[in-house]
């Protein structure tokens, strides 16, 4: 089965295919050498000629092992995932759910899988008979074992919330919907409604969540039959803006400032030039290592297995494996949306975690989600206990909605500041590395609607990943918009969408 583009986004915002469930491939994008000069150069062409020639000259080193085994080890991970933490019907699962990074066509290729369900595994079995196997933990949800082995490296910690029965209290703390107030009388509350059910039209668009906030309170929320409001759905790179929210924590407790090198250790050799790379840098996905990815707009997939799926699908220590990347171009010059940056975040979160004493496993849950509300979110790690966060998570709309929430409140709960003042400009203001490269589209793991792609403000920015999971903030009229849903519906999902967020935008006032 092919995967295409919803037609409402156009070619220029290719970066956003992932949202779609589309992995890019340009291997017909223009090359620089069919421009005879630079007025005749096409956007992309001079972006490409740029990042030529800023490059550094090192050599690149795919990385090792078998296409189809790797494409094996992301099948067993989703299909675990699917089952032991959504909750879905493996057949269904195996069908709609996460074809990122194990590709629909990938799977036919198989021999076959099984669900054990006693001892909540997943094999999935190649045609040369090796065996892919992912183990569900009671708390670090589910995780591929390395080729060949039969347990992880570190040990899984249970990490139940720190909060009252949901049901004792009233949102966004709890589930309890206690509105005081009825809705003025600006507010067209039909209008939600029809943003809602359109959200929902038609049934391929497989939506599987949506929640909408206005002032922080709750004013349209549906689910799919057989998912509620404690349902982790994939997220995907939607945990990009939570890594960024990890590190903010960080910023906000003095551990780390966005200016500074990053302290990554591998990088602190005389002469490095890593060592000259800030966290502001990473968290632009303006690194400049070098590290191939299917949304570079010169992917070329004849050279190999790229690396932004290995971190996920290698079950090796993701974050060893990025911080020995060399470099390709100097920081804060080209960008790129690869995932060894939100790999090299979450190491800088683990560093400092770790270096303030705390426990790392436990650390989202009691820094952030204990004072925001959120009980269901579910993050995996590579076998060595490093998590994924590029996109190995699983949230609910609410949790999602109570994120988006923090944002649109610069930052701050319930009148504690929980980022650093000036944290939520920077990763909603187009980075500097994507504005040279012609692209407004970027910030810092969060995008922002600087083409216009969307029907809703040019203030709006977004968490977003694969098959169409986005988080919307829209400042100017104070809206949180979460959907979530199964990756096969998302190009009528992305129609489906975009008719709902044009019905929002319009059914609340402006800010003045």
């Amino acid at each position: 089965m092919k995967n295409e583009l919803s037609t409402s986004f156009f070619p220029s915002f290719y970066c956003l295919l992932i949202i779609f469930g589309v992995v890019a491939s340009c291997q017909n994008a223009p090359t620089v050498e069919k421009a005879t000069n630079e007025t005749e150069m096409s956007q992309e062409e001079k972006m490409l000629a740029r990042a030529q020639a800023l490059e550094l000259g090192t050599r690149y080193e795919g990385p090792p092992g078998e296409a189809l085994e790797h494409h094996a080890s992301g099948f067993a991970k989703i299909l675990c995932s699917a089952v032991f933490i959504t909750g879905l019907d493996a057949t269904f699962a195996a069908e709609n759910i996460g074809y990122f990074s194990a590709p629909y066509e990938e799977r036919a290729k198989m021999s076959g899988w099984d669900i054990d369900r006693e001892n909540k595994k997943v094999h999935v079995i190649v045609p040369n008979g090796v065996v892919r196997t992912a183990i569900y933990t009671d708390g670090q949800g589910c995780i591929c074992l390395p080729k060949g082995e039969d347990k992880l490296y570190f040990n899984p910690v249970k990490v139940p919330p720190n909060l009252p029965d949901p049901a004792s209290q009233a949102w966004p703390m709890g589930d309890q919907l206690v509105e005081k107030d009825a809705l003025p009388p600006e507010v067209d509350q039909d209008k939600i409604a029809q943003a809602v059910a359109a959200a929902f039209e038609p049934a391929d668009a497989l939506t599987a969540a949506l929640v909408v906030t206005w002032k922080g309170r709750i004013v349209g929320e549906q689910y799919r039959e057989g998912i509620t409001m404690h349902t982790p759905l994939e997220s995907w790179s939607m945990g990009k803006s939570l890594t960024a929210t990890l590190m903010g924590l960080l910023i906000e407790k003095g551990v780390y400032n966005l200016d500074q090198p990053a302290p990554i250790p591998e990088w602190q050799g005389e002469g490095d030039p890593r060592a000259k790379i800030r966290i502001s840098d990473i968290l632009r996905m303006s690194s400049g290592l070098r590290f191939r990815a299917p949304q570079d707009p010169d992917f070329d997939p004849s050279v190999g297995y790229p690396d932004h799926l290995y971190v996920y699908t290698g079950s090796v220590n993701s974050f060893s494996y990025a911080a020995n990347l060399p470099q390709q171009w100097p920081p804060n010059t080209v960008g790129r949306y690869r995932n060894s940056d939100p790999v090299l975040t979450n190491y800088l979160v683990r560093l400092g975690v770790e270096g303030m004493g705390e426990d790392y496993l436990s650390f989202p849950q009691r820094a952030l989600f204990d004072k925001i509300g959120v009980r269901d979110m579910v993050m995996e790690t590579d076998p060595y206990g490093n998590y994924l966060l590029q996109g190995y998570e699983f949230g609910t709309g609410r949790d999602w909605a109570r994120l988006g929430n923090l944002y649109l409140q610069d930052g701050v709960w319930e009148g504690e500041r929980i980022l650093p003042e000036g944290f939520v400009e920077f990763v909603s203001t187009l980075a500097p590395a994507w504005k040279a490269d012609g692209r407004p589209i970027y910030g810092g793991f969060f995008w922002i609607n600087g083409e216009g792609a969307m029907p809703i403000p040019k203030d709006a920015y977004f968490m977003a990943g694969a098959g169409l999971q986005m988080t919307i903030i829209i400042p100017s009229h104070d809206l949180v918009v979460v959907r979530l849903g199964h990756y096969k519906g998302s190009k009528p999902g992305s129609e489906a969408l975009n008719k709902a967020l044009a019905l929002l935008v319009d059914a609340v006032p402006q800010k003045e």
